[in-house]
């Protein structure tokens, strides 16, 4: 069965480290930082100029005025600091974030990304996304593996306008966990219930499967 959108977050939190400076993009990584494992401290950061955000709120701690680059409404834990966004990209271009994730329309095997722009669509646009992915070696895509209309995001050469080239090593989608390698996809991890099988068909790009393909427990 198909990885949900929380199961995904609880996954890629496992990929977080102590004291590192982490930032969520839109979408599926923002659930993230409901899954930072207990007792880790982790400094969670929005571009729009937050560093130190906590956990979605519940009804009674929402403050419309604290909210993340989504313009969801979210926490700041004990210690969070507010600054400006120029501040906020600094931090990005210097090379400050140990860890982003980040969600796409696309990846191909040569890591480049797709995750701003449908021709004929209307999406939110670039974002921080462009400078995220130029200022951080520590990147994790987390994205469906295929559209809603079948068909994969994991290509052989991306088809839409691409955010950044070569930059991205390791995705996580809603039915494996994979890396990019020598040009190509290398299975490491499987969703529960899902086969090999299954994911070779749902991957356009070239796809290497290892005999020691391991199924994801949660």
């Amino acid at each position: 069965m198909a990885l949900s959108r929380e199961q995904m977050a609880r996954r890629v939190a496992r990929e977080l480290k102590d004291g590192y400076y982490v930032n969520l993009g839109i979408g599926i990584p923002t659930l993230v930082a409901n899954y930072v494992p207990e007792g880790m401290d982790v400094m969670l950061q929005s571009e729009n100029g937050l560093l130190g955000m906590g956990a979605f709120p519940s009804e009674a701690e929402i403050d419309a005025d604290m909210i993340n680059a989504g313009k969801q409404t979210v926490t700041a834990r004990p210690g969070a600091s507010i600054f400006s966004s120029a501040e906020s990209f600094a931090m990005i271009r210097g090379g400050h974030v140990d860890l982003t994730v980040l969600g796409a329309f696309e990846v191909d095997v040569e890591g480049n990304i797709a995750s701003w722009m449908i021709p004929g669509k209307l999406v939110k646009g670039m974002g921080g996304a462009m400078d995220l992915v130029a200022g951080a070696d520590n990147i994790i895509v987390t994205m469906t593996h295929a559209s809603k209309d079948g068909e994969s995001k994991l290509l052989q050469r991306c088809s839409l306008p691409l955010t950044g080239a070569g930059c991205i090593r390791r995705v996580l989608t809603d039915l494996a966990y994979l890396e990019i390698d020598n040009g190509a996809f290398v299975l490491r991890e499987r969703a529960p219930g899902v086969s090999v099988e299954e994911i070779v068909a749902r991957t356009a790009g070239r796809l290497i499967v290892p005999d020691d393909v391991v199924e994801m427990t949660f």
